[in-house]
């Protein structure tokens, strides 16, 4: 194991509502919700219809530029609606399960007694090669273009995040069989990123992988900020970049020959009367598990944390790769008396413009409200004391807004996604949308250079 990484810059927000390490109970929905967009990178090409049977593991659409990667159904029934948008675009394809979560056939065998060919085909004919990122680009990853490293990050420090080092207890065995199949399709190290303070020890267990050690605050958790500070990215490179709990449920699908896409979440925030871990699988609705759960009538649900996570209704899916869902505030109808001028000591603030700093490590209820509007880009150094990678935030964001590829490249863009500039745009006292304008770079970059 290597030395301590040590991350300084950064930003910790204690929130209110937190879940305690128990798992409730809920009853797996109806409906089950696949969306294209969640898988970005892939062109879909739908292959079913309204109206035909599915099993966990029936391919619903593939990736027109390389077929290998496919996104399959995690329940089965019967596929109930295709929904479409403009010219055609395929926004979900809902599936109606039959509560019986029956698996198309995958071979039981371990990745390290099959040939390279034969764990790929086994990989891609189950879907789980589209829960592999890339960078550059931050995009499902292609399988035929050689990654020189894979990272797994095993803790995520993002506010009301699930402890990977409770979800993942138990899952040693799947965990294994999960890395030696990457290890085998990439032919590349596999690293793992790990917290100092309490780490499973799971990770300290796995074989064939490096271990490298972090501490500091969020964004410590970040899989891109751990490459940064382990193997950065140079142009030509590839990395490819997995969840912990996707590293289980391939292995899990080579120990018992099943196909088997559920996964542990956290249900968390303020607006939660009980915070608690829940068995889900992904796609699922959220309704059974909110149901008489909520405080207020007015709160936003969030696929995913508060600072990455997508807008979703109380009868919205979990997205394809998110652990957690989120129940806050709305701030729309929050009018204060004076506005900023008020003490305010209950409001959140990383400047130290309210006394609630002097409190510590007191727990804050933050809503939705932007607290204004979004205003010139002004240069001030805020993203640098939250940005903990050798790049400038402000001059990249800048650059991405002028389209000057160049400047892209030598600021540092093929090692970012959106998600390592959220804590900006938290922190931004100009309300720049930087998560929006960093994806739509990287989409850009693509596109000129393909």
């Amino acid at each position: 194991m290597s030395e301590t990484i040590k991350i300084k810059k950064g930003l910790d927000i204690n929130l209110k509502g937190k879940a305690s390490e128990v798992y409730a109970k809920a009853q797996l929905p109806e409906v089950f919700s696949v969306r294209p967009d969640d898988f970005h990178g892939i062109k879909p090409k739908t292959v079913v219809k309204e109206g035909d049977q599915v099993k966990v593991g029936s391919v619903l659409f593939y990736d027109k530029a390389n077929p290998d990667v496919k996104v399959v159904s995690p329940a089965s029934g019967e596929v109930i609606e295709v929904k479409r948008g403009e010219r055609r675009k395929v926004l979900n394809i809902l599936i109606k399960s039959d509560g019986e979560f029956t698996s198309e056939a995958f071979a039981k065998s371990k990745p390290s007694s099959m040939s390279k060919d034969q764990v790929k085909e086994a990989l891609s004919n189950a879907g789980f090669l589209a829960f592999i990122k890339q960078r550059p680009y931050d995009v499902v990853a292609n399988p035929n273009e050689a990654p020189k490293a894979i990272f797994i990050s095993g803790f995520d420090t993002a506010p009301l995040a699930p402890n990977y080092d409770f979800i993942m207890v138990g899952r040693e065995e799947e965990f294994q069989l999960g890395v030696d199949a990457l290890a085998a399709i990439s032919g590349a190290k596999v690293h793992i990123g790990i917290n100092i303070d309490n780490a499973s020890k799971l990770y300290k267990k796995s074989k064939g992988v490096e271990l490298h050690e972090f501490q500091g605050p969020h964004p410590a958790g970040n899989v891109g900020v751990q490459i940064h500070h382990v193997d950065p990215i140079n142009k030509g490179e590839i990395v490819w970049t997995i969840n912990a709990q996707d590293v289980a449920m391939i292995g899990k699908a080579f120990m018992t020959g099943a196909i088997d896409y559920s996964r542990s979440i956290v249900l968390a925030g303020s607006s939660v009367k009980a915070p608690a871990y829940y068995k889900m699988v992904y796609g699922a609705s959220i309704a059974n598990i909110v149901a008489n759960n909520i405080e207020g009538d007015n709160v936003r649900y969030i696929s995913g944390n508060p600072l990455t996570g997508t807008q979703i209704e109380a009868d919205g899916f979990l997205g394809a790769f998110d652990s957690q869902v989120t129940v806050i505030p709305e701030g729309d109808k929050n009018n204060e008396f004076l506005g900023w001028i008020m003490p305010r000591l209950n409001k959140f603030s990383v400047s130290h413009s309210y006394f609630s700093w002097l409190f510590g490590s007191k727990e804050y209820e933050i809503d939705t409200n932007l607290n204004g509007g979004e205003r010139a880009f002004i240069m001030s150094g805020e993203y640098d004391k939250v940005f903990p990678m050798d790049i400038y935030p402000e001059f990249l964001v800048k650059a991405i807004l002028a389209k000057d590829i160049d400047k892209m490249e030598q600021l540092g863009i093929y090692e970012v996604a959106p998600e390592d500039f959220a804590l900006c745009e938290f922190v931004c006292t100009s309300k720049i949308e930087t998560q929006r304008i960093v994806r739509e770079g990287l989409d850009f970059l693509r596109k000129e250079l393909a």
